[in-house]
């Protein structure tokens, strides 16, 4: 299990081949990545986010050993990025290995549903007239209720 938050850049391409390279006896890696969207006005200048370090990867933590307690996963790895990053720019990693796909798949997505809800990170969209924090959205709220058993808030 690899964790990483980081203000600095990933190289996709790299990232997910290093991962997949060293999947001995695994037979699927999947692969997402968040990128930063623009808001609905168009005007984004940056998405400014900020986390608590420690209590951050602590959570992604938690949530990664969930995943791994409920799937049969050979190894995930999940980058998070915090600062000031640009619309288009990549925010996030999440890649898991299982011995089959639904296994890989159903762990990133839960990953991905919790860090979107449930990883202490605070965001701020700042555009050239404004700047207003993002607020929890009940659509990914909603997301999380297939996953409802078992998982602690």
């Amino acid at each position: 299990m690899d964790i990483r938050v980081q203000d600095a850049p990933f190289d996709l391409g790299a990232e997910s081949g290093v991962f997949a390279a060293r999947q001995s006896g695994m037979g699927a890696v999947v692969t997402f990545t968040g990128i930063v969207r623009d808001n609905a006005a168009g005007d984004l200048s940056e998405m400014m986010i900020e986390h608590y370090p420690g209590m951050t990867e602590k959570a992604i933590g938690d949530i990664a050993t969930e995943a791994s307690n409920r799937w049969n996963l050979g190894d995930i790895l999940i980058i998070h990025r915090y600062g000031a990053l640009a619309p288009q720019e990549m925010i996030m990693m999440v890649a898991t290995s299982a011995p089959h796909r639904s296994d890989a798949f159903e762990a990133a997505e839960f990953l991905m549903d919790f860090l979107k809800s449930r990883a202490p990170f605070w965001k701020k969209e700042v555009t050239r007239d404004s700047a207003r924090w993002v607020e929890a959205k009940d659509e990914d709220e909603d997301a999380l209720s297939r996953w409802r058993s078992g998982v602690a808030d």
